[in-house]
Parts: C-alpha cells; structure tokens; sequence
C-alpha cells in the first residue's frame, strides 16, 4: 500500500491534467483509497487494504490519497464524502465505491470488476 501524491497519482494512475480521456498509466489493476486522518470509517477500511494489500500482491497495487493534503486531487474526481474507493481495471473505466465496505464485498469487487482472483 503506498501513499500518493497529485504527482505521483499522475505518474502511476492517471494523468487528468493531460488528457481528457481516461488513461490508465498502471500496468496492473488498483484501488484508489481517498481518506482522511479524522474519519472513524477510513479507520476501519485501513487495515482491510493493508492485509488485501499483502493477498494480492504482484496483482494489484493500492493507493492512498489523503484529501486534505491533495484537495486538488480529490476535486478533480467528484470526491465529496470519504471513504471513496476508485477500482480502476486495466483496461475499462474506473468505478468508485463509497463507504467502508466489508471485507468480503472488497473481495468480490476485486474479483468481478479488476479481474484479480
């Protein structure tokens, strides 16, 4: 699980500033968690990702964005409440999911929307 800067998320990810259409810059499916410090549910999902983090790695890269540090970033995507995950495939659109979900729908949603069994 790796912390992201603006500058790193569009190196890694996605680069918004250059290109109106979507281009995924990663060469394996990710999660993009935007969180905050303060927020009880961001808490909760925390050590779930680190531990899906460790399942799968080599399959699947995790992010964090701390959006009061990258509130550029989090305005750019519509980000208004937190926990909100973007699942972005390899190819194919990224999908955002809010709230804290449990253990096993995250599992779910790694397997149906990024493909990573």
């Amino acid at each position: 699980m790796q912390n992201l800067t603006t500058e790193a998320f569009k190196t890694k990810v996605f680069d918004y500033e250059r290109n109106s259409e979507w281009k995924f810059a990663g060469d394996k499916p990710c999660i993009v968690d935007f969180y905050a410090d303060w927020c009880g549910p961001c808490k909760m999902l925390a050590p779930v990702l680190a531990e899906l983090s460790e399942k799968y790695a080599g399959k699947l890269d995790i992010y964090k964005i701390n959006t009061e540090e990258e509130q550029g970033l989090s305005a750019a995507f519509g980000i208004q409440s937190i926990p909100t995950m973007l699942l972005i495939p390899v190819s194919g659109k990224p999908q955002a999911v809010k709230g804290a979900l449990p253990r096993e729908l995250l599992e779910k949603a790694i397997a149906e929307v990024l493909g990573v069994k």
